[in-house]
């Protein structure tokens, strides 16, 4: 599976952005406060690792982000380094990184 046919939904009654893979479930974990989309943790099963699941995860938020006008708060270290690590994809977006 390529990472542009898999679909990432947002289950706003727990709180966090899913996909699956090989019926295994990968989550990044969120919280709201007001306009800030708090990013707490990452998650992905090791037997489908490696395959940018995390990263397609991140971007999710970031679509997110852009389309509600949030501010993202990286907590989670993956998302972090992952936003840090792609300032290309980041137009329009406000990130608190002090509160991080």
């Amino acid at each position: 599976m390529t990472p542009d046919s898999r679909v990432v939904t947002d289950d706003t009654v727990h709180s966090r952005l899913l996909t699956h893979e090989e019926g295994l479930e990968a989550e990044l974990v969120y919280r709201r406060h007001g306009d800030r989309l708090v990013l707490v943790h990452t998650g992905v099963p090791e037997e489908i690792g490696g395959r940018g699941i995390a990263g397609q995860l991140v971007r999710a938020a970031v679509d997110q982000a852009r389309a509600e006008g949030l501010t993202l708060v990286p907590e989670c270290p993956y998302a972090s380094r992952w936003l840090r690590e792609h300032p290309q994809e980041l137009n329009g977006i406000s990130i608190d990184w002090k509160s991080a």
